[in-house]
């Protein structure tokens, strides 16, 4: 009896204390509000949003409001300064009408605002700026918030055809256009696969830049081309459609350049590639030419590999891989590579990275469970730096009777592998190469790098580095040639 009426007390206890919890808080006179005297506060000073492709939408930002007053207050509308003819739109802590109307702060508290923005189609080729306000009316007070956003007309390549595998998987493709070179007049942007067909070769020109969706993937199918000629001045640039905030380097944002087996003669120079899975994955080669001529370029944030070849032939310089998940380079199934004058640096920060960042690989298990040898014919590099956050970053599978031919040579490199001495030729081992700030992806070399004037200038393919400076004579072992920050 006693612990009934010990739990009807406490349940009495606690209706009174609801009660008095509403009637002193949801009872707020009108003279309790602040009004045309009352100033709100915001979490930014004007609510930006990234470059917004037509069509598209945007994604959703969003904007905190305060009421730093002592009293609270009722904002008598929230709405947009071009009203309904603004191709921005709000969610005003949760109402969606075009006006929100009576939306109450109690005194040192917030809400929040998301926005949205609708850009359409019109015929500039640059950004042009949309504008717009958040109008706040509290009595005969105004507010403004600005907002801005930069809309940008595309060449969209959307699925049109349909391929399923053997297990059932469906692949949704378009086939490119290559009648005409992706130039830099309007950007491209990709969803699914899209695909260079056999027999044609895509073609982009200096400051193309092309767009991925979630794992889209540009296809360069059998007896197909790709020929990337950026310069300098303006790389190719292949990069994913989110990136604003954190979105500007987050990996695995699209899927990967494929060279597919049977693709032929492809060349990139001046490009840089980013925010994918992979950033090319490189087939079989067909003839006796490279399946990829690789120059000159940044591939970096990947959510699995910089570089990942198969049986490939591929040849490279000037090249800058850098913060993959996996590897940097993997080297699969044997194959033909030369990599001169690059810096594979790998700082994975973004999850526990378990692999060394360079695998060099001469086999594969079929699906009865057979080793299938394939040849490492040769895998040489010259000049470069293979160096990063793991204890060795070198890793040789290989199938015992199998071929594997590799070299280094005036290479630093970071391995607690003894490596015979036929296979290296004046290198460093396991010395920093003290990057400039490697927290921020600079890979350029300090004055004290070990790395600085220890390269060959016999294996030079040209005389300048990825910053299209002239290279010093002995040059410095990787990608950047070092120069004094007071040389114009």
């Amino acid at each position: 009896m006693k612990k009934i009426i010990a739990e009807y007390i406490a349940w009495l206890f606690l209706v009174v204390c609801t009660i008095y919890f509403f009637l002193t808080t949801s009872c707020t006179k009108e003279t309790d509000y602040l009004t045309d005297t009352a100033t709100l506060t915001f979490s930014a000073d004007t609510l930006k949003f990234d470059t917004v492709f037509t069509t598209m939408g945007s994604t959703v930002r969003s904007v905190k409001v305060y009421n730093p007053n002592s009293q609270p207050v009722r904002i008598d509308a929230v709405t947009l300064a071009h009203g309904s003819a603004s191709r921005f739109r709000l969610n005003v802590d949760g109402d969606t009408a075009l006006v929100a109307r009576n939306i109450e702060i109690l005194a040192h508290d917030s809400i929040f605002i998301f926005a949205r923005v609708n850009v359409n189609p019109n015929s500039a080729s640059s950004p042009f700026l949309i504008e717009d306000s958040i109008v706040f009316s509290i009595g005969n007070a105004r507010q403004h918030l600005p907002l801005t956003a930069y809309g940008r007309n595309a060449v969209y390549h959307y699925p049109d055809h349909v391929i399923r595998d053997a297990a059932g998987n469906s692949y949704p493709y378009s086939i490119i256009d290559c009648s005409e070179s992706w130039t830099s007049a309007m950007p491209h942007v990709v969803f699914g696969y899209a695909v260079v067909d056999e027999g044609f070769t895509l073609n982009m020109e200096p400051g193309t830049e092309v767009y991925f969706g979630t794992d889209a993937v540009l296809w360069v199918y059998d007896g197909g081309t790709l020929n990337i000629r950026g310069s300098a001045d303006e790389p190719v640039l292949l990069t994913s459609i989110r990136h604003d905030g954190h979105y500007a380097y987050l990996p695995g944002q699209w899927g990967y350049v494929w060279l597919s087996s049977g693709s032929r003669d492809n060349t990139v120079n001046h490009a840089i590639v980013r925010n994918g899975y992979i950033g090319f994955l490189v087939d079989t080669v067909v003839n006796a030419n490279p399946t990829l001529d690789l120059r000159n370029t940044v591939v970096e944030n990947m959510s699995l590999a910089g570089i990942y070849g198969q049986g490939a032939h591929i040849v490279g310089d000037n090249l800058l891989v850098t913060n993959c998940q996996t590897a940097t380079l993997a080297l699969m199934l044997g194959g033909r590579y030369v990599f001169s004058n690059s810096t594979f640096a790998n700082y994975w920060s973004y999850s526990v990275r378990r692999s060394p960042q360079l695998v060099l690989n001469n086999w594969y298990e079929s699906a009865d469970g057979a080793i299938q040898l394939r040849a490492l014919r040769h895998a040489d590099f010259y000049n470069c730096i293979v160096y990063g956050s793991a204890t060795d970053e070198i890793v040789f599978d290989f199938a015992e009777g199998g071929t594997a031919a590799f070299s280094f040579a005036n290479c630093l490199l970071k391995t607690q592998q003894s490596l015979p001495q036929s296979v290296i030729s004046n290198c460093l081992f396991n010395q920093d190469p003290l990057f400039a700030d490697r927290s921020a992806a600079d890979y350029h070399l300090k004055a004290a790098s070990p790395a600085r004037g220890k390269g060959n200038a016999a294996y030079l393919k040209q005389q300048t580095d990825l910053d299209n400076r002239i290279r010093s004579n002995p040059p410095s072992i990787g990608a950047y040639e070092y120069f004094d920050s007071s040389e114009k």
